[in-house]
């Protein structure tokens, strides 16, 4: 009888969490059916977490963080397929439980990949 190991999709080195690289496109994991995405609003600036609701340009999202500055990805776009190369230089603060966010301009849909990159910056306090 051969036993099947399941692979990992996910390794930490030096406290950074890498995704296999075959796993780097699937959608990122959701939270009770809600997608995890990226949201760009017009004043109140960028931030990451699961998609709870949308009506017209308000958006409500559940454990949400704001992407205060980043690296390692020249746009939005490619942060929300490929996350963040260089977690150590991005300026994340701590997670909310909700947040509502007015005029929202921008949502992507984040894969695997991005939604790891974001969970492995470290909170960034002042």
């Amino acid at each position: 009888m051969e036993v099947q190991m399941s692979k990992p999709d996910t390794i930490k080195i030096d406290e950074v969490e890498y995704v296999r690289k075959d796993r780097s496109s699937l959608p990122a994991s959701p939270l009770n059916g809600l997608p995890y995405v990226i949201c760009r609003t017009q004043s109140a600036g960028v931030f990451a977490g699961y998609l709870k609701q949308r009506q017209g340009q308000e958006v409500t999202l559940l454990h949400a963080r704001r992407l205060w500055y980043w690296a390692g990805a020249a746009s939005l776009s490619q942060a929300a397929q490929s996350g963040f190369s260089r977690p150590d230089a991005c300026k994340f603060p701590c997670e909310v439980t909700q947040v509502l966010l007015l005029q929202a301009v921008e949502i992507l849909n984040c894969t695997q990949e991005a939604q790891v990159s974001i969970a492995s910056v470290k909170i960034w306090k002042v």
